[in-house]
């Protein structure tokens, strides 16, 4: 079944982990072109602020003040987007905790509560936009389905060293992403389904994450500007498409792993522990609590390095340019691509 989708600008669009980073750019980037919106995350100060800044401008947004992990809170969210705009036609699952650290020196409480939010908040969300898309559809003749939309990782179909328990709960949220678009699509649900895979992007994530590092966390390069990303999460939500990989550096590595796994595996022993740390000290205790909000409206984070302001292998894939898997003669591509990803670059995206 082919779901025909709204065009952008008359669309609602319901985006959790709306305040910072990643949800927060698609925010902005979808107010501008024109779409009404349903912003979701906890700092209820956050929120306002950019609410009223999206309506200052001319754009149309309302906010709700939600925890995910709470199935009430995402059923909040749901009445509120019906009150106020008789429903959505794009869910956006961005909410996420990250945690750096040897998995054997992460508190279980700790593990359990970012499963709570990147993968039962998820969960939740995807329920319960489906089953509005679907409610929708058999109580009126419509001619447009829905778009969900969740936002995965590389970390999906790559364990990252030193993020072990973020990459195994991204691996949750693809499984779960990946069943979901398959039960729909069997029962011809009219429901657009995508898993979107961030490389290394330039957000607060560091900043945001709970550090059992002996320094203080940074991102492995090449890293990414957070607009590659909100341009992609945009395009899926008109455009149905089953999942799109943002930026080459990242596609490299899903391509190495695919091929030469063992090899990536002793690249990543021997590299990636520097890669991830900073040369600051960390303090005595990590610092940050999950529990708590940034409350602040910050869509990039302090990376030192090069950030890419574009993906042209993202750009060339959403064109429909290039296959959606490659042949064996990827490896070397991935090989080669990966050096250059370790040197801080990226061939083709700038």
């Amino acid at each position: 079944m082919t779901v025909a989708l709204k065009p952008l600008d008359e669309q609602v669009i319901v985006i959790t982990g709306a305040s910072s980073g990643i949800g927060l750019t698609t925010a902005r980037m979808a107010a501008d072109r024109g779409a009404r919106l349903v912003l979701v995350a906890r700092s209820e100060a956050a929120l306002a602020e950019l609410t009223e800044e999206i309506r200052r401008e001319g754009g149309d947004a309302e906010y709700v003040v939600a925890d995910v992990s709470e199935p009430d809170d995402i059923r909040e969210i749901s009445r509120v987007a019906r009150e106020t705009y008789g429903g959505f036609d794009t869910w956006v699952n961005g909410a996420a905790v990250p945690i750096y650290g040897k998995l054997r020196e992460i508190p279980i409480e700790d593990l359990h509560e970012q499963f709570d939010v990147n993968v039962w908040g998820l969960l939740y969300g995807s329920f319960e936009a489906t089953e509005q898309f679907r409610e929708r559809a058999q109580e009126q003749d419509r001619d447009y389905g829905g778009a969900l939309i969740n936002i995965g990782s590389i970390a999906s179909e790559r364990a990252i060293l030193l993020q072990g328990s973020y990459s195994a709960s991204k691996h949750a949220v693809k499984g779960f992403t990946d069943a979901l678009r398959m039960e729909l699509e069997e029962e011809d649900a009219p429901v657009s389904v995508t898993l979107v895979k961030p490389s290394s992007i330039d957000t607060p994530y560091p900043d945001h994450a709970k550090n059992y590092m002996d320094d203080d966390p940074t991102l492995p390069p090449p890293v990414y500007a957070p607009e590659t990303v909100a341009r992609a999460i945009l395009h899926a939500a008109a455009h149905p498409q089953r999942e799109v990989t943002v930026g080459g550096g990242g596609k490299s590595l899903t391509v190495l792993d695919r091929y030469a796994p063992g090899l990536l595996d002793r690249i990543m022993e021997a590299v990636f522990v520097d890669r991830q740390q900073t040369d600051r000290p960390s303090g005595p205790e990590p610092e940050r609590d999950l529990d708590t909000p940034s409350g602040t409206l910050d869509e990039r984070g302090d990376y030192e390095g090069h950030v890419a302001e574009t993906s042209s292998y993202t750009r060339l894939l959403q064109r429909r340019s290039l296959p959606t898997t490659l042949g064996a003669g990827a490896a070397a591509i991935g090989a080669y691509v990966l050096y250059r990803v370790l040197r801080g670059t990226d061939p083709g995206d700038r």
